[in-house]
Order: structure tokens, then sequence, then C-alpha cells
């Protein structure tokens, strides 16, 4: 794209990737076209700046690692489709959006702020299950998608999420 605005076509294209995702992870995007492809035509720009599709309703400092909870999907969206409804760019939706029977709504960011989420990578610390007195207990290290909560038990984080479809990245090292 070379920061040129994406085509018709590569917003389709890319839309229907994301509802074949959302669809094996049983979430709803939001029924309003215009605002949808509006969302995807910014997020193929962000993936054309950045190298990665960072949400287009916050702020992305550039830098992969950074940004990685505000790659779409983000770190978010299942708490605010909990709690709201729909996820901070409304991207997500509940199935009660979804059929129209209810509207989507600004919501407050819960992004912790910068100094937040450079402490957090900083100096992230874990509780072990019982049982478990030290990491190396394990004969597999046990790594967590920080999109959706999947965990799996192996040498290396798997190259996409099988639950959400997050890239290898998204996964931290749980236990």
């Amino acid at each position: 794209m070379n920061g040129k605005t994406p085509s018709p076509s590569q917003v389709r294209q890319y839309l229907q990737e994301i509802e074949n995702v959302a669809r094996r992870g049983s979430y709803f995007l939001n029924p309003d076209e215009e605002h949808t492809s509006d969302l995807v035509e910014s997020l193929l720009v962000n993936e054309d700046r950045y190298g990665y599709p960072a949400c287009p309703c916050r702020l992305a400092d550039g830098n992969r690692e950074a940004d990685l909870d505000i790659i779409c999907p983000c770190d978010y969206r299942d708490a605010d489709l909990a709690e709201y409804g729909n996820c901070y760019c409304a991207l997500y939706v509940s199935e009660e959006i979804a059929k129209g029977t209810r509207e989507a709504q600004p919501i407050p960011e819960r992004r912790p702020s910068s100094e937040e989420r450079r402490k957090k990578r900083s100096g992230k610390t874990k509780n072990l299950p019982s049982g478990v007195k030290e990491k190396g207990d394990l004969e597999y290290p046990v790594w967590r998608c920080q999109v959706c909560g999947y965990l799996c038990a192996r040498d290396e984080p798997p190259g996409k999420c099988p639950i959400c479809g997050a890239d290898r990245d998204r996964f931290e090292r749980f236990l």
C-alpha cells in the first residue's frame, strides 16, 4: 500500500478474514457495515504503517512489543465484551448488538498508561499452581495467549492461537 488508502477489494478481503476468525471463535462483528469497513480500512492502514494491525481507536507507539496489547484483536476485547457488550472500537460486539436488539456504546478505556505497561513488561511475576514449586517442575513450559487466555504446554508457543488467531508474539510464558 505504501502509505496509501487500501482499495475496497483489500478492505473486503481483510474483513472476510476477520469475519472467519470471529466466527470460529464465536465472536460477532458490528453489523454497521460502514463503521466496520472504516475500522478494517484503518487496521490495514496501521498494518502498512507499523507492520501490524494496531487498534485504530488507540494511539500506537509504533513499536510492536509496546503495542502487543492493542494489536487487533486487542487484549481488552473479551473484558469489554463481557462488561459493555462491545470492544473499545466496537468492531467486536455482543450477540444482542449483532442482532440489532441493543446498540453499541462508547466505553471507558481500560488500557493502562504507557508507564504502567512498561512496569508490567519489566517485572512480570506469576503465582504457581499448588503442587508446582518451581517453573522447572513441569515437563514443558505453559504458554498463555494474552488475547483469549488459551493455554498450551509445549516447547514453544504456537504460530497462531487456535482459538482467536492471535500471532505467536501475543503468547506469554505462563509457567
